[in-house]
């Protein structure tokens, strides 16, 4: 593992805070835009000899503060307000240009893979639902979300994608017929666990991510159409959707996809936060804007936004 690469099971004895104010300058865009957007997508969706079957469309909103932020302090609030969640720092300098001095900071629910030895495990997550305060109503959105024909389909298409990825690389793969409930602090989620065991031992973790990336759960079914319709709604997303990771000398590694993340201006006076949703023909365009304002609460409620 490359020696600038920090992994650890809990986060070092970094500082707690406060964050300077933030709030919210811009949304990108405008949420009547996004609708819009959708709307193009849902027509391409319901052609019958359309090639298309689901596209993630994300928008993101444009922060400011007051001062600097520092990481360190966004990373923890994170970490502690979802435990399970997998949090990351990472310099972007590396990518030159523009992120010179930028960072991305985030606490992503979804493995993309891990490897350990010959074993190989991904939790790809596609179907949401708001979390509640009032334990009935939890409960309740929890239930409807289980039951939805709707986000079942929408991850049915991401199982079936990355389990046609991985049987070249794997064997015995054990996929539930049926999604699990998952839930943060912000979001319940549909996830699935598929585990498997490596044909040939040499392939290593970033084999296996380069394999699976972009999944459905952040492009779409058929990879190429999704993402050329993605390159020409959105324009580029930087480094969200992307996959966060590390992988030693024996190929071991984990990768998660880089959400609920905040892109770090230099100075740390700025960032930039998306959030996307995924879209199948039976969608309605208001629950799509309302799921990116509930998956927006996980980075603006770290960052004391008001919302």
């Amino acid at each position: 593992m490359p020696d600038g690469v920090l992994r650890a099971r809990k986060l070092p004895d970094w500082p707690t805070g406060p964050l300077p104010k933030v709030r919210v300058a811009a949304a990108l865009p405008p949420p009547a835009d996004y609708l819009t957007r959708i709307g193009r997508a849902r027509d391409l969706l319901a052609a019958f000899d359309g090639p298309l079957h689901k596209v993630v469309l994300a928008r993101a909103v444009q922060l400011t503060a007051d001062a600097p932020l520092d990481a360190r302090v966004l990373l923890r609030r994170l970490v502690v307000a979802d435990p399970t969640a997998y949090g990351y720092l990472v310099d972007l300098t590396s990518a030159g240009n523009d992120d010179t001095g930028a960072a991305l900071v985030g606490a992503s629910p979804e493995l993309l893979v891990a490897r350990s030895g010959n074993r190989v495990m991904c939790k790809p997550f596609a179907g949401s639902a708001p979390r509640a305060a009032d334990p009935k109503l939890d409960a309740a959105n929890a239930a409807a979300l289980a039951s939805s024909a709707k986000n079942r389909h929408e991850h049915q298409l991401v199982v079936d994608t990355m389990r046609v990825a991985l049987e070249p690389l794997c064997e015995d793969l054990t996929i539930p017929a049926q999604p699990q409930l998952n839930r943060t602090a912000a979001v319940w989620h549909l996830c699935t666990a598929i585990t498997g065991r490596l044909r040939n031992i040499s392939t290593t973790a970033i084999d296996l991510a380069l394999a699976l990336h972009p999944t459905p759960a952040v492009g779409g079914v058929p990879t190429k159409a999704a993402t050329e319709l993605i390159a020409e709604l959105e324009g580029d997303r930087g480094f969200y959707a992307g996959a966060v990771g590390w992988c030693d000398g024996r190929g071991d590694g984990h990768w998660v996809v880089s959400i609920r993340c905040a892109q770090l201006s230099a100075d740390r006076r700025a960032a930039l936060a998306h959030a996307g949703g995924g879209i199948v023909a039976e969608s309605d365009p208001d629950d799509e804007l309302e799921e990116t304002t509930t998956k927006f609460a996980t980075i603006l409620t770290a960052l004391g936004v008001e919302q």
